[in-house]
């Protein structure tokens, strides 16, 4: 979806991460110190202009 340069440049390198399989993404960015709903919004915004 292309979502992935956004998690990376937060320092979500999840992609490989056997944790990510079963995390959230709320629970990825509570892990990494990231605000959730902002990065959800960050994600939908990016989504929405993709279509």
């Amino acid at each position: 979806a292309g979502v992935a340069p956004i998690l990376m440049s937060i320092g979500m390198h999840c992609l490989g991460c056997p944790s990510s399989q079963g995390e959230t993404i709320a629970e990825a960015a509570m892990v990494h110190g990231i605000d959730p709903e902002a990065l959800v919004a960050e994600i939908n915004n990016f989504l929405e202009k993709n279509k």
